[in-house]
């Protein structure tokens, strides 16, 4: 009877006027919106809806007594994750903070199944508050069907979205401890295996209206939880099981969120949410030179194409050589991401200074001065179609021609030069560099709610040769609420990371890095680098990186160790007794699966726990990266390692471009995690041979070359 009540209600609240088509089928993309609890869904209840790849979304809610904050991801068009908090009105973190609410961590997941046909409905299986406290664990298989403007979805949920317990557990045909669900919280940051689709499920579901007038949204849903066993003892009245909510959409990245649910209560929210996948901006770039023809033969000539080599093109030059009739400049792209932007640019540049015997211009790039590759393209106009060949051969067909070559530098460094090259032009050397810019350290999800520094820095780099340079960082604190937060931790490992409180309230001006770093081209595939000083906010020391990394190779190899002891907690010179060796070893593999890198790291942690970290990433067409890792350690297995049980997070890379009319290869980086911990903590190295040595992957060239000049 509760269901058909349900279904009376939901046909009494859709207007009884016309529906309105707004496609041309029953089925199609209607607008999806984030559930009270993060991911999508109706208010309460989920729904099978993904949002669109690459989307990401913060939502905030409020419905007495739980506070809501949510951080949802699609990576993939059959995969949704996120992290969520929960604040817990009334209810004390523990014993030591009674003033401060409980803040609960989960992480929600969820599959799509089915996709939605004219006929068949979009299917997902979800879980809830997987990976957390359980205090809020699910399960669920729900379907949706779109008819015209109408969304319905209708599903079965386990514990706490089913805790109304409509029917028996259908499951329990396979054996009858899917009767019996735990009550309460079984583990701490913990997987939440045992209780998977166990206790009696309910049914839940709902409907959203697309209204004539395009920004608002209404839905309705009937809820599966009945709110009788609530966690921490909560006693929450729910008169109806009918809610009523709207979506006001301000723009295509903020939403409204209002609701009456459980009969008697108000929910209001809102989401934030960015399309990661195609961030874009148009571009206000010089346009590419018109190729002339007046070959140079003074430096002074030579000066005046490196200069539009280097506004037009984006190449810092270092050396102009001849080699036969081939005209190398070697130096680095400071401007475009996608390199043939600025070989297609520099072309038309080095055509007009380039003698009629020259056939050939080779783009020799180097970091740090380390060769890292040489694209080769042909001084006449460019095919469409180009393929690798040369050295070493990527991959090459028969059947298309075989003008533009890349390949991987000669087993030598930048500095040394072959023997048939003559050099016609030698940049000096620039040895000093410095800039100033706002920086954020936060924290969130301890009992202290979120905690912030807002800092200026200032940072310098003065360069010995072009294999080691010294680099340093001031920062100077302008305001921060560190002095919130409250070391509250049962575990029993050194504090390596839970000091950034200490860190923050005993530095005004501290010294966050100042190292010497030098680096080596050891063979055709191996690279090294080695570093010492202070090396990060809270360690120094010394340490070294190897690396083999072959060319446009799927795999790469790092190893790296470091002996390092904590800084003072004024940052400046001093350091504490504490100190450790660290390192890792890890493996990079480059899947070949919608741009995802994988990254295995094996070794020795700050807090001396030994352990490994899983690290998955996504590279959308955008540039942006979109990533999330997990760390088990020792620490983890014998229980030491306090609230969370492993370390884990997100990150996003986004390149500074996707806001800006003008071209850079720059890029924004965001880490975040549910809790700073002292488990599974790496040493933050300024510099790493796997991101020095990127040149060493086309990556998207050939993609990137079929758009041409821009």
């Amino acid at each position: 009877w509760r269901v058909a009540g349900w279904v009376s209600v939901v046909v009494l609240v859709i207007p009884a006027v016309p529906v309105t088509a707004i496609a041309k089928d029953y089925t199609g993309t209607l607008p999806v919106f984030q559930s009270d609890y993060g991911g999508t869904g109706l208010l309460e209840t989920p729904t099978a809806r993904m949002a669109p790849v690459g989307n990401f979304a913060f939502t905030y809610s409020h419905v007495n007594p739980y506070s809501n904050f949510a951080f949802s991801l699609q990576p993939f068009k059959w995969m949704q994750a996120g992290f969520r908090y929960t604040s817990i009105a009334g209810r004390a973190y523990n014993s030591n903070t009674p003033n401060r609410n409980y803040l609960d961590k989960g992480v929600d997941v969820k599959f799509s199944l089915v996709d939605e046909r004219r006929f068949i409905p979009a299917v997902a299986l979800g879980f809830r508050d997987f990976g957390g406290t359980g205090l809020f664990g699910s399960e669920y298989l729900v379907a949706n069907k779109r008819w015209y403007n109408l969304d319905f979805s209708v599903g079965l949920a386990w514990g706490y979205l089913g805790s109304r317990g409509d029917i028996s557990n259908p499951l329990s045909v396979f054996g009858q401890r899917f009767n019996t669900r735990q009550g309460g919280s079984v583990g701490t940051g913990k997987f939440n295996i045992t209780n998977l689709f166990t206790g009696r499920p309910s049914v839940f579901g709902g409907v959203q209206y697309q209204t004539p007038f395009k920004p608002l949204t209404i839905q309705v849903e009937y809820d599966g939880n009945n709110y009788k066993n609530e966690p921490l003892g909560l006693r929450i009245n729910q008169k109806s099981p009918i809610n009523f909510g709207a979506r006001f959409r301000v723009n295509d990245n903020l939403t409204l969120s209002a609701a009456y649910e459980r009969g008697n209560t108000t929910m209001l929210g809102g989401t934030l949410s960015l399309g990661l996948a195609h961030l874009h901006q148009p571009k206000s770039d010089p346009p590419p030179v018109s190729p002339g023809h007046a070959p140079a033969k003074t430096t002074t000539e030579w000066n005046g194409a490196v200069s539009k080599l280097a506004s037009n093109a984006g190449i810092q030059v270092t050396a102009i050589k001849r080699d036969g009739d081939s005209l190398i400049i070697e130096g680095s792209q400071d401007t475009y991401r996608a390199y043939p932007t600025g070989e297609l640019r520099a072309n038309r540049i080095l055509n007009s200074v380039a003698g009629s015997d020259i056939k050939q211009f080779k783009y020799r790039y180097t970091t740090r001065g380390m060769a890292m590759r040489e694209d080769a393209l042909p001084r006449k106009p460019l095919p469409r179609n180009a393929f690798i060949i040369a050295p070493e051969n990527v991959f090459a067909k028969d059947d298309y021609r075989r003008d533009v070559t890349v390949y991987a530098q000669p087993d030598q460094d930048a500095d040394s030069q072959g023997k048939n090259e003559k050099t016609l032009y030698k940049a000096p050397f620039d040895r000093f560099s410095w800039n100033i810019r706002p920086a954020l350290n936060q924290n969130y999800g301890g009992p202290d709610g979120y905690l912030y520094q807002i800092l200026a820095e200032a940072s310098a780099e003065f360069r010995t040769d072009s294999h080691g340079w010294i680099s340093s960082t001031l920062g100077y604190s302008v305001f921060d609420n560190f002095n919130n937060f409250k070391y509250i931790s049962y575990s029993k490992l050194p504090r390596v990371r839970t000091y950034l409180n200490e860190y923050a309230k005993n530095t005004n001006l501290g010294v966050y890095n100042l190292q010497y770093t030098r680096t080596a081209r050891l063979s055709k595939n191996w690279f090294g680098m080695g570093y010492a000083g202070l090396l990060e906010r809270m360690f120094g020391g010394v340490g070294g990186e190897v690396m083999y990394r072959p060319f446009n190779s799927p795999v790469a190899f790092g190893l790296d160790a470091n002996y390092v002891r904590q800084r003072g907690f004024d940052t400046r010179f001093d350091f504490r007794n504490y100190h450790t060796v660290e390192g890792h070893a890890t493996m990079y593999i480059d899947t070949g699966v919608k741009n995802i890198l994988a990254r295995v790291s094996v070794g020795r942690y700050l807090a001396k726990d030994f352990g490994a970290t899983i690290d998955l990433s996504r590279r959308f067409a955008s540039g942006v990266r979109l990533g999330a890792y997990a760390t088990y350690t020792s620490a983890s297995v014998n229980n030491t390692y306090g609230e969370g049980s492993f370390n884990k997070g997100i990150y996003l890379s986004i390149p500074l471009d996707a806001f800006f009319t003008k071209s850079t290869p720059n890029q924004l980086g965001f880490n975040w995690s549910p809790l700073t911990r002292d488990g599974g903590a790496f040493l933050h190295r300024r510099y790493t041979l796997y991101g020095l040595t990127s040149d060493r992957n086309l990556g998207t060239y050939w993609h990137d070359y079929s758009k041409g000049v821009r």
